[in-house]
């Protein structure tokens, strides 16, 4: 493992944002949804997430994440990315989210 620098990791936009709408993503060449996210004052952003092994659409709505939004946009498709959104594999290598304890507001910064 690599190590990095304070000031480096500092750089890395690491925030919270509540799930406005979840679509299906049938174009993905894995099982994905298309996820709105509100980040408050950074706005509203979409991205896709390999998530559907343990979430539904239904109870992803209103639910807080975190999520990377500094990086560059990325064409999925025919779908552009404007964020990533983190999680751990489980044993099987599906994706969890990583999750906020309790609500903060929209837009917070990882500290």
């Amino acid at each position: 493992m690599e190590t990095i620098s304070w000031h480096e990791f500092e750089k890395v936009e690491l925030r919270a944002g509540t799930i406005l709408e979840v679509l299906d993503f049938p174009e993905a060449r894995k099982p994905a949804y298309k996820l709105k996210v509100d980040f408050g004052p950074l706005g509203t952003k979409w991205s896709s997430a390999q998530i559907t092994k343990h979430y539904n659409k239904e109870e992803l709505v209103g639910r807080q994440i975190l999520g990377v939004v500094n990086f560059p946009e990325k064409q999925i498709g025919k779908f552009m990315s404007q964020f990533l959104v983190t999680g751990l594999a489980d044993e099987n290598g599906d994706i969890v989210l990583t999750a906020v304890e309790r609500p903060v507001p929209n837009g917070s910064k990882l500290i």
